[in-house]
């Protein structure tokens, strides 16, 4: 089914389908509901599914209950309701993403904006409601949030289903796990190595994902992969349609031409906001930015007369084809 951004509850980025290649002997496939998406594994046969599953549902339910714009009780909107220009108290967790979510918008220019949420919301893609704010009206510490601005919201969807991937990747040795690949809502991170010995493997789809076509196969190894897009979000108003994704220079939808950008990063966090600010960038500027900061990105875009793709900082060093 496509999806949109409806359906996420952590999922700014934009999550492109990813297809897990785990060569089916000698693994056991596991998933299920997460974020409004969904989450799947590949794991040996021996390895501790159930586990792995009860691992998963309590991370998510943490992070639900600190960062859902969904959730009306949850920490982040019970922060965005609140009008107080005073330090409010939260969680660990939501100071941390919250945190990154304002080196990532330093680091981007903006591209990467965490209190983009009310424009999403008026193009009819999220729940966040409240002024138009900039990420310099935020301050954040280790144990609170604080408002400049009385109408300022934060919405953590283009970052936090990373931050939720890291975790449950770091919980895994814990309940016996020591190679696996996962896959949350377009983020993937791998442990250790398939059975047979090989790097655990990803495709990548085209854009489009017209025909669930693999356009290239990735083994990330250590890294994390996050991949965000134009080709299945959106609403359907006409020929292009109008993306989720919000360019906070001119408060607009991108583009909605089918588009993607897949990126590895240290952290599935990381690459999460990187995927995310790229695609606002555009194709062109966007893999300028890459190139400049060294970051492993494939940038593709469908057009009349085929597929364009650009490759930076060595991505194409993971790709077997």
């Amino acid at each position: 089914m496509a999806m949109t951004r409806r359906n996420f509850l952590l999922a700014g980025a934009g999550a492109m389908a990813l297809s897990l290649r785990p060569a089916s002997a000698g693994t056991k496939a596991v998933g299920g509901p997460a974020f409004g998406s969904s989450w799947r594994a590949a794991l040996p046969e021996a390895s501790r599914s159930e586990a792995v599953r009860k691992l998963v549902a309590s991370i998510v339910t943490e992070i639900n209950q600190a960062m859902s714009p969904y959730l009306a009780q949850s920490e982040l909107s019970v922060f965005n309701r609140t009008e107080t220009l005073d330090w409010q108290r939260c969680s660990e967790p939501l100071a941390l993403v919250a945190e990154h979510a304002l080196e990532m918008s330093r680091l981007t220019g903006g591209a990467f904006d965490p209190t983009v949420g009310p424009v999403v919301n008026r193009f009819g893609f999220g729940p966040i409601h409240g002024a138009q704010a900039r990420p310099e009206d935020l301050s954040v510490c280790s144990y609170g949030l604080r408002k400049q601005a009385p109408g300022l919201t934060l919405d953590l969807c283009g970052i936090a289903k990373g931050y939720a991937l890291d975790r449950i990747m770091d919980g895994l040795p814990s309940v016996g796990v020591e190679a696996a690949l996962i896959e949350l809502g377009g983020e993937v991170r791998t442990l250790g190595h398939h059975p047979d010995g090989r790097p655990w493997q990803v495709g990548i789809e085209r854009p489009d994902a017209a025909q669930d076509e693999m356009a290239h196969i990735v083994a990330p190894g250590k890294m994390a992969l996050a991949t965000s897009g134009t080709g299945r979000q959106n609403i359907n108003l006409g020929k292009s349609g109008v993306s989720h994704l919000i360019n906070p220079y001119t408060a607009r939808p991108v583009d909605a031409v089918p588009a993607s950008v897949s990126v590895l990063a240290d952290t599935a966090m990381r690459a999460d906001g990187l995927a995310t600010a790229l695609m606002v960038m555009g194709m062109e500027h966007g893999a300028a930015f890459a190139e400049a900061h060294a970051i492993p990105a494939l940038f593709a875009r469908l057009e009349s007369d085929g597929s364009h793709e650009i490759i930076t900082g060595g991505f194409d060093a993971y790709m077997s084809a």
